[in-house]
């Protein structure tokens, strides 16, 4: 899929007369390139303080959710089954339920986001996930444990749709996919942090009536999640015309050419109104036949995703190493997988193209399930290896695959749905993945039968 980024610099924008300037086009730039030159540097001084100031909120603030939600995987090697007095299948059922309610919230929750406002909303999101997660910690048997994954499911569900969907209000279509990379490093940077964290955290001695290092794990990265939304409140702006660090002529023009964009994008370059809640443009979104058809292809990078940030910790062990030495080259395939993921998005913006990178990057995360599949047990630095490979190209895929449905949507409300659609989709596909809480088969030692990563 090709992308013109360029348009939203090649129309003009007069400060004073801004009505007129979407009207005349690109014309008056054609006519005047001095004036061209100087709003030309008024969006990069734009786009660096967004960048700076916004993208580093976001990434902590998806960064400590992630691992609320993934550091089960470090918790299970650590002793959890043992201290719930729960087994294998009780554990699967356990991380699949989360999925569930995850999917049940995504939708309506991303279009609560304009309502309640994004700072609002965004931080009240990451501030149950951090409740719930230091919950965790003093759970004491299944019921518990599966309850609190429920709740977390439901608040955590609309986290990711509501950032990107706040992401495509800050910035022009072309401008998305290069933030949308970053943003998504952030999930690769959770799975590295919550290793490092997890190791030495678990080091941490029964004291003040917990009894387990998997205990500390739960209740501190709780408590830093906690603390982070509360930055966020503070410091996250609503819309990019209230961003606080862009003086008042960069807001201006920083909204004009977001309202130049949207109106380059509508059908017919009609004015774009200011936009009401409509239960039709929910309707569009839902009824969004590329959302779903981008789905069906999202998912599948989010199966193994997913699968290695709940297994690779076990997948190590396996190999042969420690659970506290797991837990440190845990980190490694993470690490390799967030510089190949932002390679990849600016090249995705470089040469406008989504689709073509997609069919680029998945190839190399086959490979490297076909050579763990394929190799003697023997081998185990080969599969390590490997795993850095499954990890870049399932990582690097998604940043391309995300940006093209949201590219393709005009309204607040049908992007919103559309949004919620296409990421509703994933968690189905994960909760598959959480059946067997066995590593999949062709890791390690371990033989028994898990699910086929896709």
């Amino acid at each position: 899929m090709t992308l013109n980024d360029e348009k939203s610099d090649a129309h003009p924008v007069a400060e004073k007369h801004v009505e007129d300037a979407i009207v005349v086009g690109t014309s008056q730039l054609e006519v005047d390139p001095e004036d061209a030159g100087r709003k030309k540097a008024l969006t990069r001084k734009i786009l660096w303080k967004t960048d700076l100031r916004i993208l580093p909120l976001l990434i902590i603030l998806y960064l400590c959710c992630w691992i609320d939600r993934a550091n089960v995987g470090n918790a299970k090697i650590l002793g959890l089954p043992e201290s719930l007095h729960i087994n294998s299948h009780q554990y699967g059922i356990a991380l699949a339920v989360f999925y569930v309610f995850y999917i049940i919230s995504e939708v309506p929750s991303v279009l609560l986001l304009k309502i309640v406002t994004p700072r609002r909303w965004l931080a009240a999101l990451g501030i149950a996930c951090g409740i719930l997660g230091m919950c965790l910690a003093f759970v004491q048997n299944l019921a518990g444990f599966i309850v609190l994954r429920i709740i977390l499911g439901l608040f955590e569900g609309g986290l990711l749709p509501g950032i990107v969907v706040y992401l495509s209000g800050l910035y022009t279509r072309g401008e998305l996919a290069l933030r949308i990379g970053i943003f998504y490093t952030s999930a690769t940077l959770a799975g590295a942090f919550s290793g490092l964290l997890a190791r030495g955290l678990s080091a941490i001695r029964p004291r003040g009536g917990i009894d387990a290092g998997w205990r500390w794990i739960m209740l501190i990265e709780g408590l830093l999640t906690m603390v982070v939304c509360v930055v966020v409140v503070t410091l996250l702006p609503n819309t990019i015309s209230a961003a606080r660090f862009l003086t008042p002529e960069e807001r201006e023009y920083a909204a004009t050419r977001l309202h130049v964009d949207a109106t380059a994008h509508v059908e017919g370059g009609r004015e774009v109104e200011a936009e009401k809640f409509s239960w039709s443009e929910v309707r569009r979104g839902l009824l969004n036949l590329q959302a779903w058809l981008a789905a069906l292809t999202y998912i599948t990078m989010l199966s193994g995703i997913y699968s290695i940030s709940i297994f690779l910790p076990s997948i190590i062990k396996g190999l042969g190493y420690t659970a506290n030495s797991a837990q440190l080259w845990s980190v490694i395939p993470y690490a390799v997988a967030t510089v190949f993921t932002i390679a990849v998005a600016v090249l995705s913006d470089r040469y406008q193209l989504r689709g073509p990178f997609m069919l680029i990057t998945l190839p190399v995360a086959i490979v490297g399930y076909a050579v763990i599949a394929n190799v003697d047990d023997s081998k185990v630095h080969v599969k390590f290896a490997m795993t850095c490979l499954i990890a870049s190209g399932l990582y690097g895929s998604a940043p391309p695959c995300i940006v093209w449905v949201t590219n393709n949507c005009s309204g607040h409300y049908k992007r919103a749905a559309s949004s919620g659609t296409y990421t509703t989709l994933h968690p189905h596909m994960d909760k598959t993945r959480t059946r067997s809480s066995k590593p999949p088969r062709g890791f390690g030692s371990d033989k028994e039968r898990g699910d086929d990563i896709c």
